[in-house]
């Protein structure tokens, strides 16, 4: 297995990075078609096409999902994945047309490296063509490219966020499956321990910040200036289970759980969180155990994305911290 979103059959995933601008984004390719849901926790969302996913709308698939950087500017880079999937044939067939439908969201990462250099459509395209089934990338890379995490005392005293992927078996041939690219106001907190792994950083003498107990010292006085940008955690989780639209809504909403288990705090008013879920194969799972895997595995990409970072732009990471 390849530890992530590929492990589904159908499902292959793609980057376009550009470290110099801190940017990137990253798609998620199965032009066959996928059962699809969603689900919008942040307060702070930039997206596209999510109302499509509500259980009534006609449309039962998608054929890719973006997300990357670039704040609502961002959004624009679903534009190039559809050029990519119509020269390839693949859309939902009206009759005269076959019509690409491609949900995205952005994060921001506008204070990384260059502002004015956004993911547009010929990053979403040039992400399809470096898809593949094969292991995914980790770290600095697409939509993780210019994440950061831990800005209650400001985006200066910030630790590298990045992009995470991890996968299990739960048996009978079942996979489920998460993508992450961590870009939260909170910290990363280490379930199994209680350690902040990457949060906001004390100034001068090191170490973290507990961003919950600075909250409540705080009284949320100062929160509304310093967290209200550079925020929004993204997810695709996946799985080989065959699942309704209204269940892979489901699955999405239990898999924020594991948001919340990892990122403190999670689903902030100045986060955009935001998790897509989808349903590709035959495979017979109750939906319940679908999605209580999929926050298990979901938490894990996120503490795999945090490692896997690397200092950028004078934001270090985590490994250049011990």
């Amino acid at each position: 297995m390849n530890n992530g979103l590929t492990d589904i059959p159908g499902i292959r995933v793609g980057h376009w990075t550009d470290p110099e601008a801190g940017t990137g984004c990253t798609v998620v390719l199965c032009p066959e078609g996928a059962t699809a849901g969603v689900d919008v926790r942040g307060g702070a969302p930039a997206t596209r096409e999510t109302d499509l996913l509500e259980p009534t709308r006609t449309v039962q698939q998608v054929h890719a999902v973006l997300i990357g950087g670039g704040s609502a500017f961002g959004l624009a880079a679903a534009e190039g994945v559809m050029r990519w999937l119509e020269e390839h044939s693949h859309g939902f067939d009206t009759g005269v047309a076959k019509v690409p439908i491609v949900p995205a969201a952005c994060l921001f990462d506008l204070p990384v490296g260059r502002a004015d250099v956004r993911p547009g459509p010929d990053a979403g395209y040039a992400a399809c063509e470096t898809a593949s089934d094969g292991p995914t990338a980790e770290g600095n890379v697409g939509a993780g490219t210019g994440a950061t995490v831990g800005k209650l005392l400001g985006f200066g005293q910030a630790t590298k966020g990045g992009l995470g992927c991890a996968s299990r078996a739960i048996g009978k041939g079942v996979v489920v499956a998460a993508l992450v690219a961590v870009n939260a106001v909170g910290d990363v907190v280490d379930p199994a321990t209680g350690e902040i792994l990457a949060g906001a950083r004390r100034p001068v003498v090191g170490g973290f910040v507990d961003s919950m107990k600075f909250m409540e010292s705080a009284l949320g006085q100062t929160i509304h200036d310093l967290a209200r940008r550079d925020s929004t955690t993204l997810a695709v989780v996946a799985t080989n289970a065959q699942l309704s639209k209204a269940q892979a809504t489901k699955v999405a909403q239990m898999a924020h759980d594991g948001l919340a288990r990892v990122i403190r705090p999670s689903h902030h008013p100045f986060d955009g969180d935001t998790i897509f879920a989808l349903s590709l194969g035959d495979k017979q799972a109750d939906p319940g155990l679908i999605g209580a895997v999929a926050a298990d595995v979901l938490a894990n990409a996120v503490l795999r994305a945090v490692r896997a970072a690397e200092s950028l732009h004078g934001i270090p990471a985590v490994r250049d911290l011990r």
